[in-house]
Formats: C-alpha cells, sequence, structure tokens
C-alpha cells in the first residue's frame, strides 16, 4: 500500500491549492481515504475523509466551506481542493488509508497507512 502526496506549496491568504492523494496496493473502491494536517508544536488533526466506495465525505469545522475533497476512480487518487486560506491552514498535509475496509467515512477511524506529507505555507 503506498500513498503519495503532491502539491503543496507556499500562497498568500485569500488564495488556493490543490493537493493530490495517488494510492496504490489495494483497492481503491474498497476503503475510505482522508487528508489530516500537523502544523509545528500542534496535534495532528483530521481535515477531510472521503469513502471512496459511496462518495460520502466528513470535514473539520474549520475548513466547511473552503475545502473540498475529491476522488477519481480511474487514477485512483484522492484530492483536496483549498480555497480562502489563511495563516491558520499552514501545516504539514498528509493522506492516509483507513484500516477498516466497507462504508466508513469517519475521520475519527483508525488510519494505518500515511504519505510522507506536503507542506503548505500561507503567508499573512
Amino acid at each position: 500500500v503506498q500513498l503519495v502526496e503532491s502539491g503543496g506549496g507556499l500562497v498568500q491568504t485569500g488564495g488556493s491549492l490543490r493537493l493530490s492523494c495517488v494510492t496504490s496496493g489495494f483497492r481503491f473502491d474498497d476503503y475510505a481515504v482522508g487528508w489530516f494536517r500537523q502544523a509545528p508544536g500542534k496535534e495532528r488533526e483530521a481535515v477531510s475523509c472521503i469513502n471512496n466506495f459511496d462518495g460520502n465525505t466528513t470535514y473539520a469545522d474549520s475548513v466547511k466551506g473552503r475545502f473540498t475533497i475529491s476522488k477519481n476512480v480511474a487514477k485512483n487518487t484522492v484530492d483536496l481542493e483549498m480555497n480562502s486560506l489563511s495563516p491558520g491552514d499552514t501545516a504539514r498535509y498528509y493522506c492516509a488509508r483507513i484500516r477498516t475496509p466497507g462504508g466508513i467515512v469517519a475521520c475519527t477511524e483508525v488510519y494505518d497507512f500515511w504519505g510522507q506529507g506536503v507542506q503548505v505555507a500561507v503567508s499573512s
């Protein structure tokens, strides 16, 4: 199982970025994939998760209305479109696969395979 993130970078407040997570080594439709982030000195937090079977999604309150998670079944990728970025979104962003296959989509479940992460920095 592999997950590889791309798309991070430096952007000004109010700007946008699109992160992509390319997955391999498992049946894409059977699992949920989530985006998580960790800022320096802070605990890791869930950003958004999607169930690749039915497309159900969840979002952290802090990103609702600004971030959109989506899946591309043909490419086995899960993207995170981030708009109206603010310095509070600065963090390293990771994608991860849920441990248990099926219809679970909650970001609070156990995610057992992780990518290496990409850095997102938002300047004021």
